[in-house]
């Protein structure tokens, strides 16, 4: 099923040539020109912006619905088809030049909706209602008893229509592996509904059960401007923690020493030796003393000042 990213266009455009008009002032909005394809003027390329729109409008419908059947959660199914097509927008040349780009942007939402992080956050921790329909209730809680990679499997072989091969690569595995997987699967969702054990019934309820629970996918320029304030958001972030890094780094290098210091041994105390004494104060004899010497310094006997010669 590879596609390219021309047949989504040709979908969105009903298969009719797409020109576009150059922008021109208009007083009236209900008068501006609009893509037509019984007025050809001057034609040009679609921008990105319109072939990601056509893709989107293409698969978020469905794909919202097939992650529906592999989560059992309405919110989580909308985010995962939500955070595919912005990383498919963040990285718009490369799925715009995929043979699939609907692969492409099928196995990002499958891989998010399935991520095991998700029972860590707040808001997933507590089971969504379930469906009304009690047909419906009883194969959904089937299919969230099978292990991720068999669910996986399953939504792609008998929900979404791919051949075996194109299963296994979508899910990176071998194709003996796939099999297996798919088998193992269609035996544990016989052995709890028997009315399902023929696939071709289990692909009419699989659908079914997508079909009947409200889904919508969010708008297009609303996926893309989100994922546009994702990615500046994260290239702050980058910078910043660049900045801090290099600022860090900068005053590490300014306060750490240039040269080896010994380390100071611990101290310990001296046993043995008298404690020094401080002396007292100056009885009056040795004030007296000591008023006498500093008067008779200069003008005393010999031994305290000396004779020259």
């Amino acid at each position: 099923m590879c596609r390219s990213i021309y047949v989504y266009v040709l979908f969105r455009t009903k298969g009719c040539h797409v020109y576009l008009v150059e922008e021109t002032e208009v007083q009236n909005p209900a008068e501006e020109p609009e893509v037509t394809a019984d007025q050809p003027v001057e034609r040009t390329r679609l921008t990105p912006a319109q072939a990601f729109d056509a893709l989107y409008a293409f698969c978020a419908p469905a794909l919202v619905r097939q992650t529906y059947l592999l989560t059992g959660r309405r919110e989580l199914a909308r985010e995962s088809v939500e955070r595919a097509f912005q990383l498919a927008w963040q990285r718009w040349p490369e799925v715009a030049r995929d043979p699939d780009p609907a692969g492409w942007v099928r196995a990002t939402a499958y891989d998010f909706a399935l991520s095991p992080w998700h029972r860590f956050r707040p808001r997933y921790r507590h089971p969504e209602p379930p469906p009304s329909d009690a047909l419906n209730r009883a194969l959904l809680d089937v299919l969230l008893q099978l292990p991720a990679a068999q669910r996986r499997t399953l939504v792609l072989y008998d929900g979404v229509g791919l051949d075996l091969p194109e299963t296994a690569a979508e899910t990176e595995a071998s194709t003996p592996a796939t099999a297996n997987r798919l088998m193992h699967a269609r035996t544990a969702v016989a052995t709890r509904l028997p009315d399902l054990s023929d696939p071709t019934e289990l692909h009419r309820r699989l659908a079914e059960l997508a079909a009947t629970e409200r889904l919508r996918a969010a708008k297009p320029t609303t996926v893309r401007e989100g994922s546009e304030h994702r990615a500046r958001f994260w290239t702050r972030a980058a910078i910043a923690f660049t900045v801090t890094l290099i600022g860090t780094t900068a005053l590490t290098l300014r306060t750490a020493p240039t040269q080896y210091e010994a380390p100071v041994p611990p101290g310990s105390t001296v046993r043995g030796v008298p404690p020094r004494m401080a002396p007292g104060p100056l009885s009056d004899k040795e004030l007296k003393l000591r008023e006498k010497l500093r008067a008779e310094i200069a003008h005393g006997p010999e031994r305290l000042s000396p004779r020259a010669g």
